[in-house]
């Protein structure tokens, strides 16, 4: 089991990292190379968790759980709560956890966003891996131990195990709003909900070695979302590899029902339009493929409209426009044929039309993204983070 107690072993290291910036990387991460050479951390290794979180009640004592049950021998292990100031008794429920155990430290983010949190967390950090987990996710109690041991036999600077989605809630509408997310026809087969395991671009919930991303820099504070897609972008920049290992999986609980679904995929595809046009490497074909979708319907919708407008006869439009959205629906449909017999339930027989919401919604946020002004982007940019 973890030897729960107090790192402070890597401390010194990392103090020049604040929460914008990291200043000496190379010497930071020269240091923390030599240290390994000799044999400093040979025999035990230490766990920094950060989790940011705001207003996560209901979700933050599991988390919390999940992750103090984990079986790692010879590692030490400390958990920072990075709060945004939640209203909702998050706040109360962390501090009596970490009255039982002197490991949990609840830090503040006057920033109220994910990267701030992240690198709030990193700057405070003792350990030689660090660990970005969710408030809105468990862990099983090997998660950890896997994602160390993929690590080091992978060679790679970052492991997570798959993601799988379960819903937020036991109404029917919270359960078509994880259904529909965690298919691939949703997310597409590339996606940390549906990719079996490999060499990977980005991994949900990762445990990485702290020196790579000191290397690295840190996280771009700008990207409210997408954060991750960044830094994994620039760690593969820098030669290291990713890795989603088949052998764990956290569970991330979903929306809790369809309009936070759309809302959710607004917010998802505004932010993808955003990043693009800020860390372009970060982002690729997929993200944009809703958009396109929506860009074919326009495109039909208008030339049904020109047609009827100037020649009087809606030429081949309709039937174009009908194929496409048939085409959709059929797959839709197919999705919810597979899910409802894999959960036994003929619910999942009305994914078809929320898949399609879903698709559109991420869109036309996608849209926006694309077009918004830098005075737009901040307002909109910080509630979606807040919500995120």
């Amino acid at each position: 089991m973890l030897c729960k107690r107090p790192i402070a072993a890597t401390r010194q290291m990392i103090s020049a990292f604040t929460s914008s910036t990291v200043t000496n990387r190379a010497d930071l991460v020269q240091m923390q190379d030599k240290d390994n050479k000799s044999g400093k951390f040979a025999r035990h290794a230490s766990v920094s968790v950060i989790m940011p979180a705001l207003n996560e009640a209901p979700y933050i004592e599991e988390a919390l759980r999940s992750v103090l049950n984990q079986c790692v021998p010879n590692c030490s292990l400390e958990i920072l709560v990075v709060d945004g100031g939640s209203n909702d008794g998050t706040r109360e429920i962390v501090q009596r956890y970490a009255r039982e155990h002197p490991f949990i430290k609840l830090l503040e983010n006057p920033g109220r966003t994910t990267p701030r949190a992240l690198n709030i967390g990193l700057s405070t950090s003792g350990g030689d891996y660090v660990c970005i987990f969710g408030a809105h996710a468990r862990f099983p109690p090997d998660y950890i131990r896997v994602c160390m041991e993929e690590l080091k036999s992978k060679e790679a600077a970052g492991c997570s195990g798959r993601l799988v989605t379960r819903s937020g809630g036991t109404a029917v509408t919270a359960r078509l709003a994880a259904w529909c997310v965690a298919h691939r026809f949703t997310s597409s087969s590339n996606s940390v909900r549906t990719h079996p395991g490999g060499y990977v671009d980005t991994i949900p919930f990762p445990v990485m070695l702290t020196q790579v991303l000191l290397q690295a820099g840190g996280y771009d504070e700008r990207l409210h979302r997408n954060q991750d897609n960044d830094m994994n972008q620039r760690l593969r920049a820098l030669g290291h590899r990713l890795y989603l290992t088949p052998r764990t999986q956290a569970t991330y609980y979903a929306r809790s029902g369809i309009k936070s679904l759309l809302a959710h995929a607004y917010r998802t595809g505004w932010w993808n339009g955003t990043t693009v046009r800020l860390k372009s490497a970060a982002m690729s074909f997929r993200h944009f493929v809703p958009f396109a979708f929506l860009l074919a319907l326009l495109v039909l919708g208008w030339s049904c409209f020109y047609s009827l407008l100037v020649r009087h006869s809606p030429g081949n439009g309709p039937l174009l426009l009908a194929a496409l959205l048939g085409l959709h629906l059929l797959i839709g449909t197919y999705a919810g044929i597979e899910t409802a017999l894999r959960e036994g339930s003929a619910a999942g027989l009305l994914l078809p039309p929320i898949i399609l919401a879903f698709h559109i919604a991420y869109g036309v946020g996608t849209a926006f993204g694309l077009l918004s002004t830098p005075e737009m982007r901040m307002p909109g940019a910080k509630r979606a983070a807040l919500r995120n």
